[in-house]
């Protein structure tokens, strides 16, 4: 049988996570001198507390070589074939450490999802579906790759003091941000985060701007799956998308998930995005 495994950062749900058989291996975050297991030993909420409430700084590290290595033996040891799906390595160095654990088991094989939170989840979602059917590791690892380039992803953010605080953006664009209530769509192109759109007016107008500008008269779309992936965003907010996702769009499945730690130190609480498939290869963003 053949294990998929993938870094805490796809931000599969629990359910997901125990229907597909699907393993994750924590990435650290680090708050001052402690240092956290995401997903294990600290939650989102505890980000939000650390930076709103104590104004600490949250930053996020890799799986370094040693822990894979103990990962891939125990599981390379129990499987036919391990395949271990990474966040994108233009984010982390996963990637290049979970390569090198790699080398020491005949059995395991690494992924770059080019990606990052459900962006790489579909990735990890594909590769277990794939498993399910029996496919050979070397098949699943080929379809993997065609179908990384079609994954769109994307999140619109509302506060932009997190990215500020974590140097992604200067302090004068963070004032403009708030001051014109500007919301910018940050969105992952060729494995790199880049702003697309800037909305502007109140979370949830954006929001439905934001929908419509992404699944309205998209004729690339792949209906099968999509991820309304959110941080903390209020139940209302989450129904409103997605009633606007089936307005402008008829998906097999709209699933819910909690975006973790990485996203979340990142982008801070109330960030939504919508992450799905295209037929093909993005080679430019929107708008």
């Amino acid at each position: 049988m053949i294990k998929i495994t993938a870094d805490s950062t796809c931000d599969l749900s629990p359910e997901i996570l125990e229907k597909l058989n699907i393993t994750l291996t924590p990435l650290y975050i680090l708050v001052g001198d402690e240092m956290f297991r995401d997903g294990v030993d600290i939650k989102p909420v505890d980000i939000f507390r650390y930076v709103d409430e104590q104004g600490k700084t949250c930053k996020t590290a890799a799986v370094n070589v040693y822990d894979y290595v103990c990962f891939f033996e125990d599981l390379s040891a129990k499987h036919e074939a391990v395949i271990h799906i990474c966040i994108g390595s233009g984010f982390s160095s996963c990637y290049q450490n979970a390569v090198i654990a790699a080398q020491d088991f005949d059995n395991v094989y690494v992924i770059d999802s080019r990606n990052l939170s459900t962006g790489s989840g579909h990735i990890v979602y594909e590769a277990a579906l794939m498993a399910q059917e029996g496919l050979e590791p070397s098949e699943i690892c080929r379809r993997l790759e065609e179908l990384i380039p079609r994954v769109d992803t994307s999140f619109v953010i509302d506060r932009v003091d997190y990215l500020y605080k974590g140097g992604r953006c200067s302090g004068l664009e963070a004032i403009g941000a708030r001051v014109l209530k500007i919301k910018p769509c940050i969105e992952v192109i060729d494995g790199k985060m880049t702003v697309g759109r800037k909305y502007r007016g109140s979370f949830e107008s954006c929001l439905e701007k934001y929908v419509k500008d992404r699944l309205f008269g998209n004729q690339d779309i792949d209906y099968s799956r999509i991820f309304i992936t959110h941080s903390f965003c209020p139940k209302p907010t989450v129904d409103k998308v997605k009633e606007a996702v089936r307005r402008y769009a008829d998906f097999e499945e709209i699933l819910e998930t909690d975006a973790g730690c990485t996203v979340s130190s990142h982008c801070g609480p109330y960030t939504l995005g919508i992450l799905y498939m295209r037929k093909s290869k993005k080679e430019k963003p929107m708008g």
